[in-house]
């Protein structure tokens, strides 16, 4: 595994870039803009190249990470090596939420797939924020309580689902997030087997089945044309 690494290289475009990173995320987004400056002032820039750590399992989580460009996944490990992928942060996301409350360590690594641009604020100046500004701390609950459901919603999944309807129910939730019968998949079938706890061969095998019976059109790796949401629905 490579070294984790995080690259200071900082932002082409400057302030302006972290004012448009702090600008994209719902916890900030409803700032007036001389309060969007503050939070603005306490940012640091920190760049990634793909394959660079932003944090590993047994770090110190002391930031809030926003995802300004590009894109990050946050996986654990399984005592034999294999991930298990929590999630993939895009631009408006964020990681490093439990550092605002709490003095802790990562439990997941946090893992650059592309050229990625983030804005860092460290502990201490975030708590004087969420002291100032109240609902920055309702924002923050409202993101852990849609995470934790995210979380619990996997886990039985995995437990009473077949990978079949699995697969199906993912291909239903991007349909409802995208609100469109044509998706794009955030993620390599590997990631996707990884989240959804089987084989990429698997994946295509059943994607291959679910086209077969005339319920998706695949178009390339990553584009899906949803035509019987019902028949997926019903696996």
């Amino acid at each position: 595994m490579k070294q984790p690494e995080a690259c200071n290289h900082g932002f082409g475009d400057g302030g302006k870039a972290l004012q448009l990173c702090v600008s994209i995320v719902p916890i900030f987004n409803h700032l007036e803009p001389e309060e969007m400056e503050e939070v603005v002032k306490t940012t640091r820039p920190v760049s990634l190249r793909r394959g660079d750590f932003l944090y590993s399992a047994g770090d110190a989580s002391d930031a809030l990470s926003i995802i300004h460009r590009g894109k990050v996944k946050v996986y654990r490990l399984a005592e034999n090596g294999k991930e298990q992928l929590i999630r993939i942060l895009d631009a408006g996301d964020f990681t490093g939420e439990l550092a605002l409350f709490t003095e802790t360590i990562h439990d997941a690594y946090a893992e650059a797939m592309e050229e990625t641009e983030i804005c860092s604020i460290q502990r201490p100046a975030l708590q004087e924020l969420l002291t100032k500004y109240p609902n920055i701390s309702m924002k923050i609950l409202t993101e852990f309580s849609r995470r934790l459901n995210e979380a619990e919603n996997q886990m039985t999944s995995f437990t009473t689902e077949d990978v079949e309807t699995r697969i199906a129910l993912y291909l239903a939730e991007q349909v409802e997030a995208s609100r469109s019968m044509e998706i794009q998949l955030k993620m390599t079938r590997k990631d996707l087997a990884s989240y959804l706890g089987t084989t990429p061969e698997t994946i295509s095998r059943k994607l291959a089945k679910f086209e077969d019976e005339g319920w998706i059109v695949q178009m390339g790796q990553r584009t899906i044309r949803i035509l019987d949401l019902d028949a997926l629905l019903l696996l």
